[in-house]
Order: C-alpha cells, then sequence, then structure tokens
C-alpha cells in the first residue's frame, strides 16, 4: 500500500490533506519559508499519532509537528524536498482534567492556550503563561519551543509550568509522563529534554500543568525613563517592593511606542508635555492577593519612592480594567507596527539584566558604523532579560534590506555573545538560526546536544534539518 492509503486508513481519508488542502499548513507564519510534504496528517488521539510515526517510521519518511502554525523561526515547515508528513495536533485539544487540590491542569497539545487559559479561570485559578499569539498558538507548540511571554518574570518559561508530559517517541511509543508532581527524583528528566526540543525528539501529545491563585487585584502603570539604566534600577527597586506580586516589567524605546500611535492613531500615549519625549518606557504590573486597595498603596508608594529618587521622570497609573487593557494593548502593538513600517530583521536575544543597557549602547555604535541609518526597534522583558532587539531598514532604503541580514546577525549576534547572552531568548532555533549553532556554541555542548538527538531519534525522521544540523548527526 501507499503511504498516503495506510495514513488514511489510521485517520481517516478526510483527515488527510494534499496538494492545496495542505497549502495552507506549507508556509510559516512570518512567511520567510514555503516547503513542501507529501500530506498533512491531522490525527485525533495519541494512539493515531503513534500509528502514524510507525508508519512513518516504516516507510523512512520525516515527521514534522505543527501545533497553531505561529512560530517566528520556521521550526514547523517541511523542507522543499517534499518527502515529509506534517503531523498536525489541532484536534487533540481536550482539557482532560482540572484539579484545583493540586492546582494542575492536563490538556492535549492541540488545546489553544487561551482556552487553557479560560477553562483555568472557569475553575477559578490561573494558568500564566501568555503571549501575543495566545488566540491560536497551541499548547504543544508553546511547550516544544519553550514559550516564554510577559509573566516569565513571576511564573517562569513554558518548562517552569509543566509537571508532566505524554509524548509519542521517535519509535511510535507512547510515553506517559503526566503526573502532576512537583517532586520526582526517580532517573533522568525526560521531562525537559522534550520541552524545547522543537519536535527534534518526539511528538508532545498532552501536557500536566500547573495552576495558581487567581489574583485579587491587578495594578498596572505606564513609566517614563531617561535611559535604560533608570529602567534597571526601576526593576530592582519593584523587586525589593513587590517581591512575587511583580508579574510584568516590559522595556520600549520612544520609537516603538511613536510608530504604534502614529499608525494606529485610536491609540494614545496616556502622557502630556515633557513625558511624551523620553526615550524610553516601561510598562509594570504587579498581582495582589489581597485587595485592589492593599495593591494600589503599595504600587503608589514604590513608584513614588522612584519618582523622589529621580529613577523615573513620570508615571501614569491605570485607573480601571480598560485604562491596564489599554496600556498593555501599547505594547502588544509594537509588532503590528513594525509589520506596517515595513521589513526589519529580528533578534530574539537573552542579556544579563545588568547589562542590557551596555550591550543597547555598544550594538547601536556597531550597527551604525557598519549600516548608517538603520533604525532601532528595542523593546522586550526586561525583567527576564529578554529582549527584542530589531533592526530595520534606513527610512527610504528598504529594497534590499533582508539580503543584508547575514551580516547583521552576525553584527549583533557576536556581540550578544560577548555579553554572555544567548542568540534565542523564547522563540527556538527552527531552521532560521540552526547554522549558527555552532558559533555560539561549545564543541562539548553540540556534542551533547548530538549524542542526545541519535539515541532518542536513531533514525533521524523527526523534524529533520531543525535545531541541528542534519550533517552533524
Amino acid at each position: 500500500m501507499s503511504i498516503l492509503a495506510v495514513l488514511q486508513e489510521i485517520v481517516g481519508a478526510e483527515h488527510v490533506l494534499v496538494a492545496e488542502q495542505a497549502q495552507a499548513y506549507l508556509t510559516d507564519w512570518r512567511g520567510r519559508y514555503t516547503g513542501k510534504a507529501q500530506a498533512v496528517v491531522r490525527p485525533g488521539s495519541v494512539e493515531e499519532v503513534a500509528k502514524v510515526v510507525k508508519t512513518c517510521l516504516q516507510y523512512d519518511i520525516p515527521v514534522v509537528p505543527q501545533g497553531g502554525n505561529t512560530g517566528l523561526c520556521g521550526g514547523a515547515t517541511p523542507n522543499n524536498k517534499g518527502d515529509a508528513i506534517v503531523v498536525l495536533l489541532t484536534r487533540l485539544n481536550q482539557v482532560l482534567e482540572i484539579d484545583t487540590d493540586n492546582d494542575t491542569i492536563t490538556v492535549q497539545a492541540g488545546c489553544i492556550l487561551q482556552s487553557v487559559q479560560e477553562a483555568a479561570a472557569k475553575a477559578g485559578r490561573l494558568f500564566p503563561l501568555s503571549l501575543a499569539a495566545e488566540g491560536s498558538c497551541t499548547i504543544g507548540g508553546n511547550l516544544a519551543t519553550n514559550a516564554g511571554g510577559t509573566q516569565v518574570l513571576r511564573y517562569g518559561n513554558a518548562r517552569d509550568l509543566a509537571l508532566g508530559l505524554q509524548v509519542v517517541t521517535a519509535d511510535g511509543e507512547i510515553w506517559d509522563g503526566l503526573r502532576g508532581l512537583r517532586k520526582d527524583n526517580t532517573g533522568y528528566d525526560l521531562r525537559n529534554l522534550y520541552i524545547g526540543s522543537e519536535g527534534t525528539l518526539g511528538i508532545i501529545t498532552a501536557a500536566t500543568l500547573k495552576l495558581y491563585p487567581q489574583p485579587v487585584a491587578k495594578c498596572t502603570a505606564l513609566l517614563a525613563l531617561d535611559d535604560i539604566d533608570a529602567a534597571v534600577k526601576m526593576l530592582s527597586r519593584a523587586r525589593s517592593g513587590f517581591g512575587a506580586s511583580l508579574t510584568g516589567f516590559e522595556l520600549m524605546s520612544n520609537y516603538c511606542l511613536t510608530s504604534v500611535t502614529k499608525l494606529f492613531p485610536q491609540q494614545k500615549m496616556p502622557f502630556e508635555g515633557p513625558s511624551l519625549e523620553s526615550e524610553w518606557y516601561a510598562l509594570l504590573e504587579i498581582s495582589d492577593s489581597e485587595s485592589a486597595g492593599h495593591a494600589r498603596e503599595r504600587f503608589e508608594l514604590v513608584v513614588g519612592e522612584a519618582i523622589e529618587a529621580g529613577e523615573v521622570q513620570d508615571a501614569v497609573i491605570a485607573e480601571s480594567i480598560q485604562q491596564s487593557k489599554d496600556l498593555w494593548h501599547l505594547r502588544e502593538s509594537i509588532p503590528l507596527a513594525e509589520a506596517e513600517i515595513g521589513k526589519g530583521i529580528k533578534h530574539d536575544v537573552s542579556i544579563p539584566v545588568s547589562r542590557i543597557a551596555e550591550f543597547v549602547a555598544k550594538t547601536n555604535v556597531l550597527l551604525q558604523a557598519s549600516f548608517p541609518g538603520v533604525r532601532h526597534i528595542v523593546f522586550g522583558h526586561l525583567g527576564d532579560g529578554n529582549l527584542h532587539y530589531n533592526v530595520g531598514a534606513p527610512l527610504g532604503q528598504e529594497e534590499g534590506f533582508l539580503s543584508r541580514q547575514k551580516e547583521i546577525y552576525e553584527v549583533v549576534h557576536n556581540s550578544v555573545h560577548a555579553f554572555n547572552g544567548s542568540i534565542s531568548a523564547e522563540h527556538g532555533v527552527g531552521q532560521l538560526k540552526k547554522d549558527l549553532l555552532p558559533n555560539y556554541k561549545s564543541a562539548v555542548e553540540l556534542s551533547l546536544m548530538r549524542k542526545i538527538k541519535r539515541a532518542l531519534d536513531p533514525n533521524g525522521i523527526m523534524n529533520p534539518g531543525k535545531v541541528i544540523n542534519s550533517v552533524d548527526i
């Protein structure tokens, strides 16, 4: 039998998509990569996923797992050979269990992140992973890329929120590790091998995740700052003043927010006068477990002390839930504004918080020396050291700018490495950065990664050409 006929028997003919039906799943979210595949297969259970993988192993066919297809590094897009099978997990979309005594939720990998948040809220709990694509990204993809988002400062990355996994291995076996345990020292941590592996070791099909109490109140403020050093000082003050209540600390340049308000006039900066000209802004949020009054009192005290110390030039504290949403909307609209401005070269990097100001200043100078007039589009999660250090074309010189990506990557990534940072903070490696890893990881690290890949996927069928260059395995 042909491979397609076998797959149709496993999942049903209507769930084996070919030709035009498959096209929507063969291009990544940014439109940077378009691949080919024999088919896109939509299994409806973990058993069907296992049978699909076993069949592909038997036929020596590559498997490319895909969730919401919102990744930013081409990790869920097949190559151009046309021999792969894309395994689309969106039919595995059930909430399997909510245990409020253990504060856990167990969900299938195809669950939309927002649906998990809503299911937790309905049970009176918080699932804190939050990012711009939460209305379409899936939990499986979040775990496969170890997604970050806006609340990492308080709750950690996706890895920190996962207690147990169910995985279909590269051999087509099912590992059921859906244990809601905070402590389990019975051997190697298999869970953390699969989280962040981008489907190159196996397919995550379900997860048991941590839940938290819903906060009684939140306070949000937009702060006007002179420079990044002031933002770092304010972050330190906020950590001391708020402790575990501090949930978000986002840094944005004036250029970023000015772009948002120019392109989307319905959005307004809440400041007047000189504060509209501040070089940098920070979005600060706390979650309080006592009361709105307690949250507001603490908030005003800490922010007031920062203003008196000269660390903050001005502050607008949200007076309502809607005003808080409006402040966050400014931050979340920056990528949309970037898309309107034109093509840019994006960097998702992490730097020790104490060195971020120095990194930005030095890297800006290096880029201007080699690429005069480029625009610095800098924003990100200062609280955990993750910057989206993006580079826009000089005004009027957009044509052909992306052809210089390799050169600009080299300048920025070399600077990241010099500051003991990482060239991928939360977006993953995928196919975008796999060829760069040998420049920034030690030979020992790469050797260990190759050994893990060979041990768990000896036939090399799982998402080939992602994370580790196939010629190196």
